[in-house]
């Protein structure tokens, strides 16, 4: 396992588009920072780019690369090697890189102007989403053998839980408005991994307030050392799940 580890994450790290996308978000954060008058305004712009550019780069790119090494992982499949060890080598590999990317270009400047509880949070959830979307590639990946389908299924995953779900969380709340939601919402937010960032990003920031008596709630079940550890564990769970039916899925499947 560790040899195919080493393999794949020196075969990410020396990939162009990797590179440019370290730079990229090197380059967004450092004039994020250096544009707005303080560093908090700052992370709220930075807020927007760690829960929908990171996520969609994430599940593009490692949707893409696992189709186009196809042909190594057919050899691989082909030594004495368990299929879950070969799955499971490539989603380090790709987690390590690209997690990597995201700490030097987006979790250094943070650091750097930044370094509170907020920016730690803002770091912490950004792997966290980085892993996520790893692992749902890897789902998306084993389910078709059609590249072109498997990558409009990641790109309609990725609208899913950026877009769509809000959405029609949003309708719910328009069509029961005459009911108390509140605590629903609680349970709604463990259904999407970004809402579940933005949510612990959010409280850290104050912004809680803004959201009337629903970020009331939000701050009495998260804003507190169990709501975190329920997060990091929601976050978790959305990590091992897709994860483990991948598995399954590229173990039985006719390579």
């Amino acid at each position: 396992m560790k040899k195919i580890l080493k393999y794949v994450i020196v075969d990410i790290v020396q990939n162009k588009i990797v590179l440019i996308y370290t730079i990229l978000l090197l380059l967004i954060s450092l004039t994020v920072f250096n544009v707005e008058d303080n560093a908090a305004r700052g992370m709220l712009s930075l807020l927007n780019i760690v829960l929908m550019i990171v996520p969609l780069i994430c599940i593009i790119f490692s949707t893409i690369y696992i189709y186009n090494s196809s042909e190594f992982i057919e050899l691989l499949v082909s030594q004495p090697v368990k299929r879950r060890t070969i799955w499971l080598s490539i989603f380090s590999g790709l987690s390590s890189s690209l997690s990597l990317a995201f700490f030097i270009g987006a979790g250094i400047p943070i650091l750097l102007y930044h370094a509170d509880v907020t920016g730690f949070m803002m770091i912490a959830m950004g792997l966290f989403l980085t892993i996520v979307f790893v692992s749902i590639a890897m789902l998306a990946a084993g389910l078709t053998r059609d590249k072109a389908k498997g990558i409009g299924l990641s790109i309609l995953l990725w609208l899913y839980f950026s877009l769509i779900f809000d959405a029609l969380v949003l309708f719910l709340l328009f069509q029961f408005q005459d009911y108390p939601l509140e605590n629903a919402m609680v349970v709604f937010s463990f259904l999407n991994p970004i809402d579940l960032g933005r949510i612990q990003i959010l409280l850290q920031m104050d912004i809680s307030a803004l959201m009337g008596y629903t970020g009331a709630v939000f701050r009495q079940f998260f804003g507190n050392g169990t709501g975190i550890l329920l997060s990091c564990l929601g976050l978790f769970t959305w990590i091992i799940f897709p994860m483990l039916i991948s598995v399954k899925k590229f173990g039985r499947k006719d390579l």
